[in-house]
C-alpha cells in the first residue's frame, strides 16, 4: 500500500517536471514574496480591525494553498477538452456578470457595483468572465464548422462577443478597468487567430467609432461629477486632490519615495500604518518601493517580465492553435494588469481599482489565476517541439 502511494507520488512529481519549469519557478517565486508583503502590509489594519495582524495573511496563505492544488489539477487536465464547451463557457461567463444584481448578493462599493458575497467570501465574478472570453474566442477561431475568411467571422463577430460583456462591465458594474483589460486581450486574440488579413484598417476604423461615441456619451453626461471623472481630474492634478480623490495616489507616491534605493527594510513601512487604504490590496507595489526600495520593483518586474516571454514561448510551442490562442491570452491578461496596476500606484495612468497579479490580497482572484496558471502549464506539457 505504501509503494503503492510512493509511486503515485512519484509519478505526478515527474508529469509536473514535463511543464515549462522556468514559468512554474516564476510563480512559485511570485506567490512566495506576495504573502510574505501581504504580511507587512496588511498586519496593521488587520490587528486593528480584527485584533488579529495574521488574519489576512493566513486567508490568503489558505487561498494559495487551495489554489496550488487547482492549479496542479488544471496541469493534469487535457486542456483541450475546453475547446469543446466554448460556447457554454461563453454563456456562463456573461451570466455571471448579472449576479451583481442579485438581491443581498450584490455589494456595492465607491459608486460600484462589482462585488458578489457569499457568505465570508467576496470577489468579482468579472475575474472569471475574465478567463472564460479567452477560452471562448480561442474555441470560436478554431472551431472548423466556421468560415473565418471572411470580415464578419474574423472581425465583427469576435468584436462583438468581446464588446457584450464590456457594455455590461460598464452598464451593470460601472467597471471601465475590467472592460479595458478584457477589450485589450481580446484584441491581441483576435490578431493573433491568424487571420485579419487586410481587415486591421477596418478594425480600428470600428475601434474608432465606438470609442468616439463612447467619449461623446460621456462629454453629454449633463452631471460631469462622475467618480470616474473625478479620478481623472486627481491624476492630473493630484497635489490639488491630496485630501481627497487623490489621497491614495499621493500616499502611495509618498511610499515609494521614502523607498529610494534600496527601502527601509520588509516590515519598517510607516504608510501602511493606515495612510495608505487597504495597502495590501491594489497600492501593495507602493509598500513593495517603500520597503525594498528601486531594487524591490525592478525585482517584481523582472519577474513579470520572465512570466510574460515563457508565455509568449508557451503560445508559439503549442500543439494546437487552440493552446496557442489560450496561452497568449493568458499571458496578455496577466501582464496587461500587472502594467496597469504598476501604473496606476506611480500615477502613470487614472486610478483604475485593478490589482497586481499574485502579489495584492484577495483569496478568490489569487485562485483564479493559478488555475489559468495550470491551464497554461497544462499547454505547455504538450508542446510540439522546435
Amino acid at each position: 500500500m505504501q509503494k503503492s502511494r510512493n509511486k503515485k507520488g512519484i509519478g505526478i512529481i515527474k508529469k509536473i517536471t514535463l511543464v515549462d519549469m522556468p514559468l512554474l519557478i516564476t510563480v512559485f517565486i511570485l506567490l512566495g514574496f506576495g504573502l510574505i508583503m501581504v504580511l507587512s502590509a496588511s498586519a496593521p489594519s488587520a490587528l486593528a480591525t480584527y485584533g488579529n495582524s495574521y488574519k489576512n495573511f493566513f486567508t490568503q496563505l489558505k487561498a494559495a494553498g487551495l489554489g496550488l492544488l487547482l492549479m496542479v489539477i488544471a496541469i493534469e487536465f487535457d486542456y483541450t477538452k475546453l475547446k469543446k464547451f466554448y460556447k457554454v463557457i461563453y454563456v456562463l461567463s456573461i451570466l455571471v456578470l448579472f449576479l451583481v444584481l442579485v438581491p443581498n448578493l450584490g455589494v456595492e462599493s465607491n459608486g460600484a457595483k462589482r462585488w458578489i458575497k457569499l457568505g465570508s467570501i467576496q470577489f468579482q465574478p468579472s475575474e472569471i468572465t475574465k478567463i472564460g472570453l479567452i477560452i471562448s474566442l480561442a474555441g470560436y477561431y478554431t472551431d472548423d464548422r466556421i468560415n473565418h475568411n471572411n470580415f464578419m467571422n474574423c472581425v465583427f463577430i469576435p468584436l462583438l462577443l468581446a464588446g457584450f460583456p464590456i457594455i455590461l462591465l460598464l452598464l451593470i458594474q460601472n467597471h471601465l478597468s475590467a472592460g479595458a483589460v478584457i477589450g485589450i486581450v481580446s484584441l491581441i486574440i483576435i490578431i493573433m487567430s491568424g487571420n485579419m488579413k487586410g481587415y486591421v484598417l477596418k478594425t480600428t476604423g470600428i475601434g474608432a467609432i465606438l470609442a468616439s461615441a463612447y467619449l461623446l456619451y460621456k462629454k453629454a453626461d449633463s452631471s460631469g461629477k462622475s467618480f470616474r471623472a473625478n479620478r481623472i481630474d486627481a491624476w492630473l492634478h493630484p497635489e490639488e486632490n491630496a485630501s481627497g480623490t487623490a489621497y491614495q495616489t499621493m500616499q502611495g507616491l509618498y511610499a515609494i519615495g521614502s523607498g529610494r534605493l534600496f527601502g527601509v527594510g520588509i516590515g519598517n513601512s510607516k504608510q501602511k500604518y493606515s495612510y495608505i487604504p487597504e495597502a495590501h490590496n491594489d497600492f501593495i507595489f507602493a509598500i513593495i518601493a517603500e520597503e525594498l526600495g528601486f531594487v524591490g520593483c525592478i525585482f517584481v518586474i523582472l519577474l513579470f517580465i520572465i512570466f510574460t516571454v515563457r508565455g509568449i514561448i508557451i503560445s508559439m510551442r503549442a500543439k494546437d492553435m487552440f493552446g496557442s490562442l489560450v496561452a497568449i491570452g493568458i499571458t496578455s491578461l496577466i501582464a496587461i494588469q500587472a502594467i496597469l496596476n504598476i501604473a496606476v500606484v506611480t500615477n502613470t495612468i487614472p486610478n483604475t481599482g485593478i490589482s497586481l497579479p499574485f502579489l495584492s490580497y484577495g483569496g478568490t482572484s489569487l485562485i483564479i489565476l493559478l488555475i489559468s496558471v495550470g491551464i497554461l502549464l497544462s499547454i505547455s506539457k504538450q508542446e510540439k517541439k522546435i
